[in-house]
């Protein structure tokens, strides 16, 4: 062995050679770089909680929704009310003669035809009635009834729900995966919006009011 190459290997009683020291990625006075810095994206954490008490709440349609179906149940009502009396009444009268002696050469009697209508009049105003938001402990459930007379019901839980907009119309939601549902209307769109707003700031929901 060289001169040279024993001034470069080390003696045994020599520490390690030294080694070039890593730079600093951070100094001392700053901070770590939040997750949200790094990804890009803001971190949204989930503040949901279940009430201690259940709550249900039910908003029903406005007036203007269960009119119609009110004046159905009126009229067939009415054309029960009118058989009857006919039926009951003396054969003498221009009523039970255009009913009851009539019911003789008509496909379907007045009093099957009545009791037909009312049943329908009856569904119909129970389905009005069904119309509607529920607000429970678990989420959002709007109730509503197609042209066929067939119901179409949607549910939406808390955690789906990312922010409320209100305004003077009515309440819409705005969805987890971006898309916007607005609520029907009820007959006390103030005490709705109002309750929906102290639900949604509770779990921590934003909610935005429209002027």
């Amino acid at each position: 062995m060289t001169t040279d190459d024993q001034a470069k290997s080390p003696t045994p009683g020599s520490g390690a050679p030294d080694r070039a020291e890593l730079p600093e990625l951070l100094d001392a006075d700053d901070e770590r770089p939040s997750i949200t810095e790094v990804n890009g994206t803001v971190a949204r954490f989930d503040m949901s909680f279940a009430p201690d008490k259940p709550m249900r709440e039910v908003f029903i349609a406005p007036f203007k929704a269960r009119a119609p179906s009110l004046v159905y149940l009126a009229f067939a009502l009415v054309v029960a009310a009118v058989v009857v009396t006919a039926y009951n009444g003396s054969s003498n009268t221009r009523l039970w003669v255009w009913i009851v002696e009539g019911d003789r050469g008509r496909p379907i009697g007045a009093q099957p035809l009545s009791i037909l209508l009312t049943v329908s009049a009856l569904g119909t105003a129970i389905r009005s009635w069904m119309r509607g938001v529920v607000v429970t402990s678990e989420g959002i459930q709007t109730r509503e009834v197609l042209l066929l007379g067939l119901p179409r019901i949607k549910s939406w839980a808390w955690a789906q729900v990312d922010r409320l907009i209100v305004d003077d119309r009515g309440v819409m939601l705005e969805l987890w995966d971006g898309r916007y549902e607005r609520l029907p209307e009820v007959a006390e769109p103030a005490r709705l919006s109002s309750l929906l707003e102290q639900v949604a700031l509770a779990r921590g929901k934003q909610v935005t009011r429209l002027r």
